[in-house]
């Protein structure tokens, strides 16, 4: 079978999310807990799945992207924008998690750009903003290394595993990619 991406870089292709993933994804899931917690909590049963990637695809303040290793074609990780606005705000927030079979690798990296690139050209949007709790070291890393920059701290910000928990907030605008920073559109 072929894969048809969004975009490809060297080594990631994105997609959307589709409900044939259920089976990949929570699998992916269950293999990376101990990386996720407890930073987040994606569905890792089918009928969770089916509901998030349902959100994902049927409403349009949101967009779902699933990073492929392009080698097998397995998920390596996926992105979400969330809360799209359009109008005078153009904005998105997203969130995101890599696989831990995957992870370290740079492949979310070049997702993550790839993601962006889609976001500022295709969706037509101007800025992208990161929510991280301060001690999840790997996702600030992942914004930084991606031309995210700092912008504020918001004190219980987001209920997460229940308690509402302070985050930094990284932020993107169109036009403002990174230094070596190269995009490939399929």
């Amino acid at each position: 079978m072929t894969v048809r991406y969004l975009a490809e870089g060297d080594r990631v292709g994105i997609r959307p999310f589709s409900y044939d993933d259920a089976a990949e994804f929570t699998g992916r899931v269950r293999e990376s807990k101990a990386l996720h917690h407890p930073w987040l909590f994606p569905p890792d049963s089918t009928p969770t799945y089916r509901a998030y990637a349902g959100r994902l695809i049927e409403d349009p303040t949101k967009a779902g992207f699933l990073v492929c290793d392009r080698t097998d074609d397995t998920l390596a990780g996926y992105i979400n924008i969330n809360n799209i606005v359009h109008g005078a705000f153009l904005s998105g927030a997203l969130g995101y998690g890599a696989f831990a079979h995957a992870a370290g690798r740079g492949l979310m990296t070049e997702g993550l750009n790839l993601v962006v690139a889609h976001a500022f050209t295709t969706l037509g949007l101007h800025r992208l903003e990161i929510n991280v709790q301060p001690g999840n070291a790997a996702s600030v890393a992942l914004a930084r290394r991606c031309g995210f920059r700092l912008e504020g701290y918001s004190p219980d910000f987001l209920f997460i595993d229940g308690a509402w928990r302070d985050h930094e907030r990284w932020a993107r605008t169109a036009g403002k990619a990174p230094a070596g920073a190269a995009f490939a559109q399929s």
